[in-house]
């Protein structure tokens, strides 16, 4: 990744789980986006990795601290786009402590609503004029996927829909324990955290995800897909 974003080539990167690959099945454009030349999906989720038969997970927060650790000797340039003013901040500071040699061009926090014409250019050559090499992007599933896909098309660049990595490497949120995520049960531990938020995601998406993959393998078998 640090190679691709570094040589210009444009790509928008999905950290794909349950949920992420339930909406896909339902939703059309994304289904579409996720199959476009340009997307790089990664199994970000254990039930992903096991549905698809993967040797192993690639976790959003773990992705991009390695990429802000491997980017500092080639002076890899990041744009941090998402949450809140404040985690922004803090997230900055802690990337900042961690690897004092990395380049952070912008952060922005984009309003909780949709951007209007003008608001999208203003922001794609905000992008473009900071000379970033790849935008993290979090603002939650599925619009931060969409927003990878359009940025990508405007300035060339890698942007990775990245979930709640900035929540975790801020501190603004609590990450699950390892045995936990090797296990499959984070979303049992995020859901006991944001009861609120996280519970029609988990019992919609959940059932979703695991009947797409039983009808998936039981279409491949019969040569039907």
């Amino acid at each position: 990744m640090v190679d691709a974003a570094l040589a210009r080539h444009p790509h928008h990167i999905h950290l794909c789980n349950a949920y992420t690959l339930a909406l896909a099945d339902t939703d059309p454009a994304l289904r579409a986006l996720l199959q476009d030349p340009g997307a790089v999906n990664f199994p970000d989720g254990q039930g992903v990795v096991w549905a698809g038969g993967m040797r192993e997970r690639v976790y959003g927060p773990d992705l991009f601290l390695n990429v802000f650790r491997e980017g500092q000797a080639g002076g890899l340039r990041h744009y941090l786009l998402g949450s809140t003013r404040d985690v922004l901040d803090r997230l900055a500071a802690e990337l900042r402590s961690r690897f004092p040699d990395a380049l952070i061009v912008g952060t922005e926090s984009p309003p909780f609503r949709e951007l209007g014409v003008e608001e999208r250019e203003f922001q794609a050559r905000r992008i473009a004029e900071s000379g970033a090499h790849i935008v993290w992007i979090g603002l939650g599933t599925p619009k931060q996927d969409h927003e990878a896909g359009r940025l990508a098309a405007l300035h060339p660049a890698v942007y990775v829909a990245v979930g709640a990595a900035f929540d975790f490497v801020s501190g603004n949120k609590p990450q699950a324990p390892g045995w936990m995520q090797r296990h499959g049960l984070e979303w049992l531990f995020r859901l006991c955290s944001e009861p609120r938020r996280l519970w029609k995601r988990v019992v919609w998406g959940h059932p979703r995800f695991v009947w797409a993959a039983l009808r998936g393998r039981e279409c491949k078998g019969a040569g039907t897909c």
